[in-house]
């Protein structure tokens, strides 16, 4: 593991600026950040909270190797990787990924990247909480026999 890449699973609320302070140095003219909040709707029910749960040692694994694939693709600085776990109510925070680099177009690149890839390989489970009712929800972008 990089000393460059902060991971972090938690049942605590996450931080923008936190994702931010773990990203910003001096030799990075570009900083890209992506946020993943809840949403008050999903196909026209009203959404009250998402419940994540997570096989946290695969999880942080998966999170680290994604990170390393970030590296082997992109010539990044620092790259953050935060998830939220439990409970996460309308509005708030359930994913922030923060990647520097010397550029810009590498930052912005990385992060979309980044994104699309945990939602991918990383073993995350949402179960959305409805007014009438819940679901557990597989992703559909996830691949389990590309996860590994």
């Amino acid at each position: 593991m990089s000393d460059d890449d902060v991971l972090k699973l938690s049942n605590a609320l996450l931080s923008v600026d936190e994702a931010y302070q773990a990203v910003v140095t001096s030799s990075a003219g570009g900083i890209s950040t992506f946020v993943g909040t809840t949403r008050d709707t999903f196909e026209g029910k009203t959404v009250v909270r998402l419940e994540y749960e997570a096989y946290e040692e695969m999880a942080l694994k998966e999170m680290q190797k994604l990170c390393d694939k970030v590296r082997a693709r992109w010539d990044i600085k620092k790259m953050a990787v935060f998830h939220r776990l439990g409970a996460v109510p309308v509005e708030e925070a359930s994913v922030i990924i923060a990647v520097s680099s010397a550029h810009r177009r590498e930052a912005i690149e990385a992060c979309h990247f980044a994104i699309d890839e945990l939602k991918a390989r990383v073993p995350i489970w949402k179960k959305e909480i409805y007014e009438d009712g819940s679901n557990w929800k597989a992703n559909g972008e996830f691949n389990v026999k590309t996860a590994s």
